[in-house]
């Protein structure tokens, strides 16, 4: 269903058009009310009338997560304090959590993007859908939560956690829509089965997950375990939380809410805009945004855009599935590895399950990195003969070899052997933390 014909179907000279005003406006409202953009632009020796076409944004500043810590809480603001009726922000799991206030307009906007999210895949106010995302300071669960009673929905606000519970009322309640990160995913349905639930059985149609990375291979288990279709979804508390993005029901990309978000990829290392279709660092200019509008802000994402349009009908550009991040990548004996690609070789494996923890050794000095992988195996595995468990992990190792171009060290654990977790999912760990 398309929510906003207008916006989302509009040919794309009109678009741009619609962006370079919004843009111009935008960065003139930080130059002349925020003095971290304004110190920026100096130093580029750039101001507002500099930005004539969309061509000019590379001639912008960029903005990064270190920007949003070194101006915390509120330097990045453009508004005054009585305009913010909100405040969300990051984890802050790695230094200080990314402020994000929203006006009053903010808000509404966030809510019709986020209907328009929940359209696009395929939700219409005849669904119940049930919000497993966190609420509190997390963006994910009132964002979903705003959308969906914009677009007319029945909406069961259980938060995460509480899993037992979740089976219950999803069967209850009829639930026909599921919001929640993929491994949450993995652990209702591990839940399921202990309790003797079988979620194909249930009202269940749909899922949107997101806020972590997740295998096409990961998708597929998904859905199959649950009797889902799963509708991939992307977003970012600098930029705006859940909505910058989602796939359709046709799954070839995740349509970019371009009328209010402006996009580019770049070389990671140069910085340098590359072209439609190869992969690079995903940049994001908001258009729309009122108390913290942002400036090319680097999202360490990698992906590829896609321009053409879709077989829904919508006209905004495509982006595919993250593949991996240019901050958290391994660098394994001068090799670049991602997480994902770790993932798409297990669950591309019989007797595996999506369950896995990447393990790197930096403690010897004089010695080279080494990576391990733990991989929970199904309980038939386990429980069966030995030399059948040293077949898989040959296998395994012979799989990640070709994939990663380098060794890996496979270690197959018993199910339930690695923690679980109701928000994002935590992969990768230092061997001293263990």
């Amino acid at each position: 269903m398309i929510r906003d014909p207008e916006h989302e179907k509009m040919p794309r000279r009109e678009l741009e058009q619609l962006q370079l005003e919004r843009l111009k406006v935008k960065v003139r409202e930080v130059y002349e009310k925020v003095p971290y953009y304004r110190q920026a632009f100096k130093e580029k020796g750039v101001t507002p009338d500099h930005v004539q076409t969309l061509a000019d944004l590379v001639k912008l500043p960029f903005t990064s997560k270190l920007d949003f810590r070194d101006n915390y809480p509120f330097g990045l603001m453009a508004v005054p304090h009585e305009q913010v009726v909100r405040i969300h922000s990051s984890s802050g799991t790695t230094g200080k959590p990314i402020i994000a206030p929203y006006t009053q307009g903010d808000i509404d906007t966030w809510a019709e993007i986020m209907a328009r999210t929940l359209a696009a895949g395929g939700t219409t106010k005849y669904d119940v859908m049930q919000n497993a995302y966190g609420y509190g300071l997390f963006t994910g669960g009132l964002g979903f939560h705003y959308g969906a009673e914009r677009l007319g929905c029945t909406v069961i606000p259980t938060s995460g956690g509480n899993t037992k519970r979740q089976i219950l009322l999803l069967q209850d309640l009829e639930t026909t829509v599921i919001t929640c990160t993929p491994s949450y995913a993995l652990i209702l349905c591990e839940t399921a089965l202990d309790m003797g639930v079988d979620l194909r059985e249930t009202k269940l149609r749909l899922g949107f997950m997101g806020a972590e990375p997740w295998s096409e291979q990961m998708r597929k288990d998904v859905e199959e375990r649950m009797g889902i279709s799963a509708i991939n979804i992307y977003g970012l508390t600098e930029i705006i939380g859940p909505g910058v993005s989602v796939e359709c029901t046709h799954k070839c990309g995740m349509h970019i809410a371009e009328d209010h978000f402006l996009v580019e990829i770049i070389n990671p290392k140069s910085g340098e805009q590359i072209p439609y279709g190869e992969e690079g660092e995903l940049v994001i200019t908001t258009l729309t945004k009122e108390a913290q509008p942002v400036l090319r802000f680097r999202t360490r994402d990698i992906v590829s855009l896609n321009p053409e349009p879709c077989e829904c009908g919508r006209t905004l550009a495509r982006m595919s599935r993250v593949t991996g991040r240019s901050d958290d990548m391994l660098i394994v004996r001068g090799v670049n590895v991602f997480p994902s690609q770790i993932e798409s070789v297990l669950l591309d494996v019989e007797g595996v399950e999506p369950h896995y923890l990447i393990v790197v050794d930096r403690q010897h000095q004089f010695k080279s990195d080494e990576l391990e992988v733990w991989i929970e195996v199904s309980e038939a595995v386990f429980s069966d003969e030995i030399q059948k468990m040293e077949d898989l992990e040959k296998r395994l190792r012979a799989e990640m070899d070709s994939v990663l171009g380098i060794s890996a060290r496979i270690k197959l654990v018993e199910p339930r052997t690695i923690a679980r977790t109701e928000g994002k999912a935590k992969r990768v760990v230092d061997r001293s933390e263990l």
